[in-house]
């Protein structure tokens, strides 16, 4: 058994040396030019060159990104406890936020810059629009599952259906929350980034458009590995958050 929980534990570690390794080989093997595809060697150089740019540029779209996840949670939780407790809300809102969320991020983003020009505004908002849509979703989800039966015995208690919803329904809710928030962090990266590439002028996209423009490939993608460090650490923290406080819905894991 604790054999099993160690390979678990650095099996991540192990396919990404493995991943790292054969990159480099096939690079070498092929003397691909740095322009085209950069060996991890050359993105660590580069990283480790121009470390203070990187650095500044990630703590700026990491603030940014949260204050649109921020207001994503906000937005997302009310809309989803309105959604998933009446079924009129539902039936009015659902369809028109699944059509909204289908439209491309992309093609809003030209749309903010008209209406809040270059910068923060921007980046803020398509982190924001880009991510709520999980969050609400999955609030409505947990309340519109709340067993018929339970709340019907709840209601024959004595309960009203405000009690029910917020002394039953929301903590039953909380491990889809959980799941929403580790799904919609990443993509409040995503539209951060995407915002920084075509309408910022700092951040790290910003930085890989101009790194890519003038084919400094490595840097570009030291970018990319920096991105991709941010997501994961927010997408672990969250993962430790929710098995501390929903316990009860992981019993089955933590026994393995």
């Amino acid at each position: 058994m604790k054999i099993t929980r160690n390979m678990e534990r650095w099996s991540p570690l192990v396919v990404l040396a493995a991943v790292l390794l054969l990159w480099q080989i096939i690079v070498a093997g092929f003397d691909i030019p740095d322009f085209i595809f950069p060996s991890p060697w050359q993105i660590a150089k580069d990283f480790a060159e121009y470390k203070g740019p990187l650095l500044e540029a990630a703590w700026k779209t990491f603030w940014v990104t949260m204050l649109g996840f921020g207001l994503s949670i906000v937005v997302g939780v009310l809309l989803g406890f309105l959604i998933g407790s009446s079924r009129l809300a539902y039936t009015a809102l659902y369809p028109l936020m699944v059509a909204f969320n289908a439209v491309p991020k992309a093609a809003v983003v030209p749309i903010l810059v008209v209406w809040f020009g270059i910068g923060l505004g921007p980046g803020i908002l398509t982190a924001f629009l880009i991510s709520f849509f999980p969050i609400t979703v999955n609030i409505a989800t947990g309340l519109a599952t709340l067993e018929p039966e339970l709340e019907d015995v709840l209601r024959v208690l004595g309960a009203r259906r405000w009690d029910v919803l917020v002394k039953v329904g929301l903590p039953r809710s909380m491990p889809y929350f959980y799941g929403s928030l580790k799904i919609a962090i990443t993509l409040a990266f995503v539209g951060t980034v995407l915002a920084e590439m075509t309408a910022g002028d700092s951040g790290i996209g910003y930085l890989m458009q101009t790194a890519g423009s003038q084919q400094r490939m490595p840097l570009a993608f030291a970018g990319l590995v920096t991105i991709g460090a941010m997501a994961m650490a927010m997408y672990e923290f969250f993962s430790w958050i929710e098995k501390r406080t929903t316990g009860w819905a992981h019993r089955g894991s933590q026994a393995a």
